[in-house]
């Protein structure tokens, strides 16, 4: 099962963005799952995280600014980021541990990562 992640695009200093990462397939639970980013020339590091109970995390560079929610319905989380500045320009990944069930029944529990989605802050 794959996370499909979406929302980038351009925008202006102070605007606002929402991410979504939503599991490939139906009839899966996402439990803990987390936001990371990577801008160029630069290690990938994490932005916040959200654990099953809705438990919340935060880089202190996006505190007050980001945040990080999930549908359990829908099998997706959201990152809201508000008054985006230059700097949060990056390649922005979800990564999540997912259960479902085979169609033997069998119980599976994996991390899945999505493929990255590209926002950039620029005027």
């Amino acid at each position: 099962v794959q996370l499909q992640a979406s929302g980038g695009g351009l925008v202006q200093p102070g605007g606002s963005l929402r991410l979504s990462c939503a599991a490939s397939r139906s009839r899966v639970s996402i439990s803990a799952a987390t936001w990371y980013r990577q801008a160029p020339g630069k290690q990938r590091e994490l932005v916040a995280d959200i654990t099953s109970e809705g438990s919340t995390n935060y880089a202190d560079s996006v505190k007050g600014r980001f945040t990080i929610s999930r549908d359990n319905a829908k099998n997706t989380v959201y990152l809201q980021m508000n008054s985006l500045k230059t700097e949060d320009t990056a390649v922005y990944y979800c990564s999540a541990a997912i259960n479902y069930y085979l169609g033997d029944g069998s119980p599976v529990a994996e991390r899945s990562w999505g493929q990255g989605t590209q926002v950039t802050v620029s005027s």
